[in-house]
């Protein structure tokens, strides 16, 4: 695309598509998790649910008749990004919910565009100009004002293990957008996030087997329900269009875009479990779309 009066071209509208998908397979997940918990242990519907992706998408490679095996020279690569973008949210994020709430964790594991940018500036060479810092502002202004009301200021200290357990997401997350960008894995994108999915939920079945119990007999029509949404919508269909948002858009301007995931989340679990939606809920969908607004034009 040719540069118009000295200006960068835009980035692929596409780019913005699959960042639509991804945040809202990714918003919709906050309610079906919390009635996922009801049934299953925090790491042994991981399992199934990885599973369960992983067969899909082999399925489907298979189908299409996508080479299966990585390629020589990409297995570091691969191994790298499996564990900044799929252990991330499957081994260590859960972690931090034995110490802080849901809430309080999201506040911290969405300060992840911060990382992302400043990352891709000495990584991508993606300087950011005043239209991707105002925009990174206005959403992470979104994203605290969403929480404000439910987070305390009691037990900073005995909060500090999950302050570390989500700050790491955070970090791990960032990082992988940005080692995505910068080293991608030469590999067709269905068995590649079949692939990062296998790897990166290898510690789950260490924590799982080790330390969990399941009881199918506990498990709903509600419980399985869940189950195939996260396998098949959360998994597959999300981390596809997020590798893929990757491939067209800068990886700072897709890390802001993740913003819209707290945001979807909240309005969604209002509409399904009838949790309070207020003008302070509003306000910070306005400020968060308008930070991702002015992220894609900076």
């Amino acid at each position: 695309m040719s540069l118009a009066a000295g200006r960068p071209a835009a980035p692929p509208l596409a780019g913005f598509g699959y960042l639509t998908i991804t945040a809202t397979a990714w918003g919709l997940n906050w309610p079906v998790m919390k009635l996922l918990m009801r049934d299953w242990p925090p790491f042994a519907f991981r399992i199934f649910a990885a599973l369960g992706a992983v067969s899909l998408l082999l399925a489907v490679a298979a189908w299409q008749r996508d080479r299966l095996w990585p390629g020589r020279g990409q297995w570091g690569r691969l191994v790298v990004s499996a564990v900044l973008n799929v252990s991330a949210w499957s081994v260590v994020a859960p972690l931090s919910l034995f110490w802080l709430d849901a809430a309080e964790a999201a506040i911290i594991a969405y300060t992840m565009p911060v990382w992302a940018t400043v990352l891709a500036w000495p990584v991508l060479g993606e300087r950011p100009g005043w239209r991707r810092v105002a925009g990174l502002v206005l959403g992470l202004a979104g994203v605290t004002l969403l929480m404000a009301g439910t987070v305390g200021a009691g037990g900073l200290w005995a909060k500090l293990p999950g302050v570390a357990a989500i700050m790491t997401t955070a970090l791990m997350f960032a990082g992988g957008a940005v080692f995505t960008k910068r080293w991608p894995v030469a590999m067709a994108p269905v068995p590649l996030v079949a692939w990062q999915i296998a790897i990166g939920t290898l510690p789950v079945w260490v924590i799982a087997l080790g330390f969990e119990t399941l009881d199918f007999s506990r498990v709903t029509w509600m419980g399985w329900g869940c189950l195939a949404y996260v396998a098949v919508v959360a998994q597959c269909a999300a981390y596809l269009a997020w590798f893929r948002a990757l491939r067209l858009l800068p990886a700072g301007v897709a890390a802001t875009g993740s913003l819209l995931v707290p945001v979807i989340g909240v309005f969604s679990s209002g509409a399904l479990l009838g949790e309070p939606l207020g003008v302070r809920h509003v306000a910070a969908l306005v400020l968060t779309l308008g930070g991702v607004v002015l992220a894609a034009r900076g």
